[in-house]
């Protein structure tokens, strides 16, 4: 999100998350020097989750306090350690990971301990995601202790396909371009209508 008013219109739909993408090559960055309003709009039940691309410790905590973000999304390279100094400081940490046929599921395991929920995305070349889902039968084989957001492609279409998961490590659905009028701008009658589905 990246408009204070779209921000106040999505949020009357009742998220669980709204998300500010702080990657300046990402055509959804907040920008240098977001209106302060635009965080300001997200009432106190909505947790703010700020993503973040291999960006430095003291920039994500500068960001966190100046933005109110109590959740961490991180796409980049970060290391275990990485994740563990943030969580520390009693930031909700998401990992992301981009997932393809040939994903071991087991080799994240070293970031178990460190992070709140891992995210899985589809695999893409570039970072701050591609827009498509991946397989998602490739999670018939998670099994590790750890909660889940589900995302990569998603669309108002899928609520129903999302709905007859059965994966008890699925807690949460990202949801972004196919829901958006223009990049960082969303359709809040179809975001509506979306978690109105899934949380029935």
């Amino acid at each position: 999100m990246r408009d204070p008013l779209n921000v106040k219109g999505i949020t009357e739909a009742k998220p669980d998350y709204v998300g500010f993408i702080f990657y300046q090559r990402s055509p959804r960055f907040v920008g240098e020097e977001p209106d302060i309003s635009l965080f300001r709009n997200v009432p106190d039940e909505v947790v703010k989750a700020g993503v973040f691309v291999n960006e430095s410790q003291d920039k994500i905590f500068d960001t966190a306090v100046k933005s109110g973000l109590r959740m961490i999304q991180l796409h980049g390279n970060e290391s275990p350690e990485f994740c563990a100094s943030l969580k520390s400081s009693g930031l909700i940490i998401v990992k992301s990971f981009n997932i393809d046929e040939n994903f071991d599921l087991d080799g994240i395991r070293s970031y178990l301990k460190h992070c709140d929920y891992f995210l899985f995305d589809a695999k893409s070349e570039k970072f701050g995601g591609s827009g498509k889902k991946f397989g998602w039968n490739k999670l018939d084989g998670y099994h590790l202790e750890k909660p889940f957001f589900l995302s990569g492609g998603i669309g108002p279409e899928d609520a129903g396909l999302i709905n007859k998961i059965d994966n008890r490590g699925l807690f949460a659905v990202d949801i972004n371009s196919r829901f958006e009028i223009s990049p960082g701008i969303k359709d809040v009658a179809m975001v509506k209508g979306f978690i109105d589905t899934i949380k029935k």
